[in-house]
């Protein structure tokens, strides 16, 4: 019998992969079935068909958070990580195999845009690690829910929905989101609560939020906005005031947009609209009581019944404080009368004035100083064509520069008064409908036409122009001279340039008030007050004498003529 050949190094190495079934070649990186063969305290062993069995933690049977139910006999998979450990046994993982198997069904479903269900079972920074049936993913904090959630913890080990956002089986990364889910569910509540409304609709809702523009009340599983305009009639300034946080309110639906799924609701819209009555109610030229509630740059609003407001313009706020800021007149919830000036129901709007409860203090002032009156007043302010006077009643009378002084320009005139210097003057119109009292000072001079006259009763007297008359001396002055005529005749001015042919007798301190000298009478101005002259008179004179002794060619000199006119003059 011939005997067997003797085994070689090669058929042992042959032999073994045999009996191991090629684990080296196709066991170790792969997910294998196995049976449970024995339960020892927290593992398991499990028979894979190696040399020898494996052992797995129990808790790799189970859900987080969850017991496991793996009994004997029962057939699972497992993942071989090594065939053989330094103590003979397989080296075996439940939860690599899950790993596995969970990212090849999961990237089935992230490819189908499908829910995947997990369970959060871990906090780490940024978020929560949520067990996706093996896979492990991130769970940022943003998309828990979709507002921000303080406890996390009654939402841990419980399975439920998710969506995956990004996953990379190389980089071994998953991000989910519980939030996206909400926000579906949201949506399709909405879609359906809103089909069952309708405008006009009146329903109870709870108030969740409040800020500064209104309220959001919860219909029961959707929000509305209730603006702050649509809470009251009256004015408000924050909800705070009507309505808290948690208050159960009734509430009508204003407006639906279905395609925003945005709801307006309304309370004021339950209540009797104050606007209805009042145009019977505030009739125009009624005297009314209000409380001041709010104050602009221009003007004031007054409360004259919850939701019914009215507008004082700042012009209609005050009759002689002009361009003054309204806060400067009236305050906030200051009780004040006011007089209805127009009703507006279409827009809204009531005006109102202030300043027609008290009386016009132009009328006032005309009945109390007719035209031709004399007052007196403080130079308030100087412009470049006259004078501000203040008057009783705290108005304001304008004496125009040509009615300030006789027989000087306007301009020269306006430097004889300075502001705070109290004068007297003459009222020659007024018109209270443009606000306007007109005055004059020149005109209380003596002599002066009396305010409202007939302008030709200032050449009464029989003065003519180019007529020689002897003159008083009334008033020097730095620019000339206030003169009469006669005893009792019209008052003139004669202007410095006119006091004397040479400079040196162009000087009015050279004459005295009472001093008597023959003067010109030059012209007469727009109120036919008489202007002298000293100068044209000389002039005058000095033709009469050349023509009457003499001629160009005669021989005599002035003098000579002058001093034959002279004594001429004396015979």
């Amino acid at each position: 019998m011939a005997s067997s050949p003797t085994p070689t190094r090669n058929d042992f190495e042959a032999l073994l992969n045999e009996s191991l079934g090629g684990a080296e070649g196709g066991f170790e990186g792969r997910v294998v079935k196995g049976t449970v063969t024995a339960i020892d305290n927290d593992h398991a062993m499990i028979d894979v068909g190696l040399k020898s069995e494996g052992r797995v933690a129990l808790r790799e049977f189970s859900m987080p958070g969850q017991p496991s139910t793996l009994a004997v006999g029962d057939e699972v998979e497992v993942y071989v990580d090594r065939v053989e450990n330094m103590n003979g046994e397989s080296v075996l993982s439940r939860d690599r195999a899950r790993r596995e198997a969970a990212w090849d069904t999961l990237e089935g479903e992230f490819a189908a845009e499908k829910r995947v269900e997990g369970v959060i079972f871990g906090r780490v920074k940024g978020g929560f690690t949520v067990d996706l049936g093996g896979a492990v993913a991130f769970l940022p904090g943003s998309q828990v829910d979709v507002r921000p959630v303080r406890d996390v913890a009654p939402l841990m080990d419980i399975a439920q929905p998710f969506v995956i956002l990004k996953m990379d089986r190389r980089r071994g990364n998953i991000v989910v989101s519980r939030r996206a889910i909400l926000e579906e569910t949201r949506a399709e509540q909405r879609s359906g609560l809103i089909m069952n409304l309708v405008e006009g609709q009146i329903i109870d809702g709870v108030v969740k939020n409040i800020t500064d523009y209104g309220a959001f009340v919860d219909l029961g599983g959707i929000d509305g906005l209730l603006h702050v305009t649509d809470i009251s009639y009256k004015r408000i300034n924050h909800p705070s005031e009507i309505i808290n946080i948690g208050d159960t309110v009734k509430v009508q639906i204003v407006r639906i947009n279905k395609d925003t799924q945005r709801i307006s609701l309304g309370m004021k819209q339950l209540e009797n609209d104050p606007w209805d009555a009042a145009v019977a109610k505030y009739p125009v030229g009624a005297k009314l009581t209000g409380a001041v509630t709010n104050i602009t740059e221009y003007g004031a609003f007054i409360e004259l019944e919850a939701g019914i407001e009215g507008l004082v313009h700042v012009s209609e706020m005050s009759w002689t404080k002009k361009n003054v800021h309204p806060g400067k007149i009236v305050s906030t919830s200051q009780e004040v009368d006011v007089i209805v000036l127009d009703v507006d129901l279409e827009k809204r709007r009531i005006s109102l004035g202030l300043k027609q409860v008290q009386n016009n203090p132009w009328e006032s002032f005309a009945e109390k100083f007719p035209v031709g009156s004399q007052v007196e007043g403080e130079v308030k302010n100087a412009t470049e064509f006259g004078l501000f006077i203040g008057l009783d009643g705290d108005v304001d009378g304008m004496v125009h520069m040509s009615d300030i002084a006789w027989g000087i320009t306007g301009e020269e005139a306006l430097h004889l008064h300075r502001k705070g210097e109290t004068v007297k003057a003459i009222v020659l119109d007024i018109d209270a409908e443009k606000e306007r009292i007109s005055l004059g000072i020149k005109q209380l001079e003596k002599g002066a036409p009396a305010a409202g006259g007939s302008a030709s009763a200032a050449s009464a007297g029989g003065l003519k122009k180019g007529a020689t008359v002897t003159v008083t001396v009334l008033e020097v002055r730095d620019g000339g001279l206030e003169v009469q005529a006669g005893d009792d005749g019209a008052t003139g001015f004669i202007k410095r340039a006119d006091l004397g042919r040479d400079r040196d007798e162009q000087r009015p301190d050279r004459f005295q008030v009472g001093q008597k000298f023959d003067a010109l009478v030059a012209g007469f101005d727009r109120s036919k007050k008489p202007n002298f002259s000293i100068k044209a008179l000389q002039l005058a004179e000095e033709k009469q004498a050349v023509e009457q002794y003499g001629s160009s060619d005669s021989g005599a000199s002035l003098g000579d003529i002058l001093g034959e006119a002279l004594k001429g003059a004396k015979k």
